[in-house]
């Protein structure tokens, strides 16, 4: 029996009366500090998984002295689990357009890119006709900014900011050193304000309704709404608008299939709850936060076998530009099948654990850094799959 049932929203899909270039032409009334504090006082976070606040980035970008700026839209949904995105891209694009034009009239950027992953090139032929029409529809209303397409190669690693600039200007998708951040030095070295997909489209339905109605959603920590791509042990998979702040019991009960042993919050990349913690685990930014992907396995799954999926996907989209990275995943990897065969005693697993930390601190990009997440929480919480 469910004991409580989520609140649902529908911002992102609802579009019967929203007509998306209104908005744009309404907001392009205002002024730009007045639209950026707009998204500041929304509590609008980044909503692909980084979780930095959207108006902020906005704000540092608009600041900085230079006649050239870029707008990029990051479409290269890559994580395990995720797609969302896709969803977004195909039923609402319009909203993601209107976001990137607003935040170009708020920063002062004439050019923006939607950077769009390799698998998804069957999108294409639509969204390029959607923004044929969005272009020419922006230049009636007297705004100087353009959007086109970029194409990905299908590689994980670009789905990181500046690796994706990399990619965007020819060159093998690694992610560069940090600072100077995008907002300083992004996409040909010019201020660049790149966000997410969900992100923009947030925007586009925060200058519709105004930043308070947004911010009445959620909690104080993870204002708004979110949406999920569930899949794994669910009779109810799919793509689901829900505001922030539940917990994953909150979540299982309406999503599980009645045995929930345990929930990836994030992709291969968040971590794995356990069903002691449902309870007590929030997901948003003061618990676990996630990208949109929530991963439902039962009693029937073998969370080994989970892990070594996970691993093996990391050892595979590594760059491998840094040691930590490169080698840490497939040492991790090589480990959990030592163990697994009993080459190795369970107390090496420990010494693995270590490792993960070593490479959460040391590895450049988010990758190597993130690693650590699935790893840690499956050990710790599913040790004897691991063992016997």
């Amino acid at each position: 029996m469910k004991d409580k049932k989520l609140k649902k929203v529908d911002l992102i899909f609802e579009c019967n009366d929203c007509k998306p270039v209104e908005v744009l032409e309404k907001t392009l009334k205002r002024d730009q500090d007045e639209i950026i504090l707009d998204i500041i006082d929304s509590g609008l976070k980044g909503r692909g998984g980084a979780g930095f606040p959207t108006g902020l980035k906005w704000k540092f970008t608009k600041n900085e002295d230079s006649a050239i700026k870029y707008v990029i839209c990051n479409a290269d949904e890559g994580e395990p689990g995720t797609f969302k995105d896709r969803e977004i891209l195909s039923r609402v694009p319009e909203k993601i357009f209107v976001g990137m034009a607003i935040c170009g009239y708020a920063i002062g950027a004439k050019e923006g890119f939607l950077y769009l992953r390799g698998e998804y090139n069957f999108l294409l032929k639509d969204l390029n006709a959607t923004l044929d029409k969005f272009n020419a529809q922006v230049k009636d209303l007297g705004l100087d900014f353009t959007i086109s397409i970029k194409s990905g190669s299908g590689a994980y690693i670009c789905g990181e900011e500046s690796a994706l600039f990399e990619s965007m200007e020819g060159k093998r998708g690694e992610p560069r050193n940090k600072p100077p951040y995008p907002t300083v030095a992004g996409y040909n070295s010019k201020p660049t304000v790149i966000n997410n997909v969900e992100t923009l489209a947030y925007v586009t339905m925060i200058c519709r309704l105004g930043a308070q109605q947004f911010k009445d959603m959620g909690t104080n920590d993870s204002r708004g709404s979110k949406v999920f791509s569930v899949s794994g042990d669910t009779p109810i998979a799919g793509i689901y608008e829900l505001e922030l702040g539940m917990t994953v019991q909150e979540f299982v009960n309406e999503f599980g299939d009645g045995d929930t042993k345990a929930v990836q919050v994030g992709g291969a990349s968040g971590s794995c709850v356990p069903r002691k913690n449902f309870a007590d685990t929030i997901i948003g930014f003061e618990g676990i936060p996630t990208g949109g992907s929530m991963m439902i396995f039962n009693s029937s799954r073998s969370m080994y076998n989970v892990l070594h999926d996970y691993l093996e996907f990391f050892a595979e989209e590594s760059c491998g530009q840094c040691s930590p990275c490169r080698i840490g995943c497939q040492q991790l990897l090589k480990g959990i099948e030592a163990v697994k065969r009993k080459e190795r005693n369970p107390q090496y697993l420990e010494d693995l654990k270590k490792l993960a930390a070593t490479m959460k601190l040391a590895s450049k990009c988010g990758l190597g850094q993130s690693v650590a997440n699935p790893f840690t929480s499956i050990v710790d919480n599913f040790k004897e799959e691991i063992i016997y």
